[in-house]
């Protein structure tokens, strides 16, 4: 939930002159978008707090705290009353504050309700979605976000992918909040155990700034991506995978950011993923929904939600490798269609290998907003005020038949305006939009809705326990 409109600060309030104080006792307010709590001072001055549940009595020590700032940031270190769904202990030390700021150190990213049992987890999610749906979409709603069907009991366990930063000395690490910072790590409960089972922390991988692994939920060979510093020492590099490789079946590429391809070191240059009867090869460097269960779940709910039919006309938008553009073909049949668009050239030459064999899928690559523009003109500046006709006449010279339903599925940033308009333009029977963020969500929704579109349903899903981040599927009619 965000703040009220921010008040002037009262008298007492520390000025240009004044050092903000260390730490600050304080009562905290409702959960906010981002994972924080909003809390106030007794001079007004709001506070954004991380690792907190409303309504706690905390000790909260200042990360961002500059006397002209228009608000502050920091972490909770004490709990003087706490609330009766805070776990006795964080589900991983790393990510405690009360623990690493005792000893001087920022807790690292990634596990933010790693404090808070899963139920008072997904009550917190469930009210930021409602709250951004109703403030920036006029959409009051109930929500409810559901378990990930097999989860365990802490919300460890389920991420099949990790990006893990490298520190001067080679270790792999993770960055505190907000902070550029690389802590060493040496296991990440999160994820799968095949993860960790990698031993990756022994390893001094100096020369490379980044590391990506995959590790498939069915238990296939992982794969291990370096994305080298300029300069770096492949030949060192090599041979220290090659102590990873040689205590198990695992794939290794590298590429250094000038290249256009990844180089295979060891095994495969993919790792094999399967939802449903489909099998997909997924490049280290391309999307895979992170949650172990996310693929199946997804694969039925969305396009089951989108309701294509037989020789229907299917769109599926930032596709990535096709988890739902495979649903689609099945769905729409041999006398139907489905376009799917994808950015990245990686996960669209991805997708492009896995529906070579499936003609009535067209694999479009580009921004979305461009590949619309291209294969429906029409709908790239629509006469205000008119919805445009039904038939396909006007799409048919370019291949591309005007789509009955369609799924997106963008990044954090959302769809944005002009996708928006361009969707309202080409008047599909339905749209399922499924999302990572609930403020973009809402931002969307709201354009829709004002363009005569109404949401059907929302779905929430707890597709990312012990961090703040929640999946959210809407259904829209016009």
């Amino acid at each position: 939930m965000n703040p009220a409109p921010l008040p002037a600060p009262a008298p007492g309030t520390p000025g240009p002159d004044t050092a903000p104080p260390a730490e600050l006792e304080l009562r905290l307010g409702p959960i906010a978008h981002g994972g924080h709590t909003v809390a106030r001072t007794a001079e007004g001055r709001v506070v954004f707090v991380r690792h907190g549940l409303p309504g706690e009595l905390v000790r909260v020590r200042l990360t961002e705290a500059g006397p002209e700032a228009r608000f502050w940031r920091g972490d909770v270190v004490g709990v003087l009353e706490a609330d009766p769904q805070r776990r006795a202990e964080h589900v991983w030390a790393l990510a405690d504050p009360l623990l690493t700021w005792a000893r001087g150190e920022a807790p690292v990213g990634g596990a933010e309700f790693g404090h808070a049992e899963l139920p008072a987890q997904r009550a917190l999610k469930a009210a930021v979605v409602a709250e951004q749906l109703s403030r920036l979409a006029g959409l009051e709603t109930v929500v409810e976000v559901e378990p990930m069907p097999g989860e365990d009991p802490l919300g460890r366990g389920w991420r099949t992918r990790v990006h893990f930063a490298v520190d001067a000395a080679g270790r792999i690490g993770m960055h505190p909040h907000r902070s550029a910072a690389v802590v060493p790590v040496d296991r990440f409960p999160l994820v799968l155990p095949a993860v960790d089972e990698l031993r990756l922390a022994e390893l001094d991988l100096t020369g490379a700034e980044r590391v990506d692994v995959a590790a498939p939920a069915d238990g296939s060979t992982p794969l291990v991506h370096l994305s080298l510093a300029p300069g770096a020492d492949r030949d060192r590099l090599r041979r220290e995978l090659a102590r990873l490789t040689a205590r198990r079946e695992v794939s290794v590429t590298a590429r250094a950011e000038d290249e256009r391809q990844a180089q295979a070191w060891a095994g495969r240059p993919a790792v094999v993923e399967h939802a449903g009867p489909h099998r997909w090869e997924v490049s280290a460097e391309g999307f895979w929904q992170i949650h172990r269960a996310a693929p199946e779940l997804l694969h039925r709910a969305v396009p089951d939600a989108a309701g294509a039919g037989p020789g229907e006309h299917a769109l599926d938008l930032y596709a990535g490798a096709g988890l739902f553009t495979a649903a689609f073909a099945d769905a729409v049949g041999e006398a139907g269609s489905v376009v799917a668009v994808e950015g990245s050239p990686v996960t669209s030459a991805d997708a492009r290998r896995t529906f070579a064999d499936r003609p009535q899928v067209r694999v479009e690559r580009g921004s979305v907003d461009k590949v619309l523009a291209r294969l429906w003109p029409q709908a790239a500046a629509p006469s205000r005020g008119r919805r445009p006709s039904r038939g396909r006449s006007a799409s048919r010279d370019r291949g591309a038949s005007r789509p009955d339903v369609v799924v997106l599925d963008p990044p954090r940033a959302g769809a944005g305006r002009t996708v928006v308009d361009q969707l309202v333009a080409l008047a599909p029977r339905r749209i399922a939009y499924l999302a990572c963020d609930p403020a973009t969500l809402a931002r969307d929704l709201g354009r829709f809705r004002r363009a005569g579109w109404h949401v059907r349903s929302v779905r929430a899903f707890d597709m990312y326990p012990n961090t703040h981040h929640v999946e959210t599927l809407a259904v829209l009619e016009p």
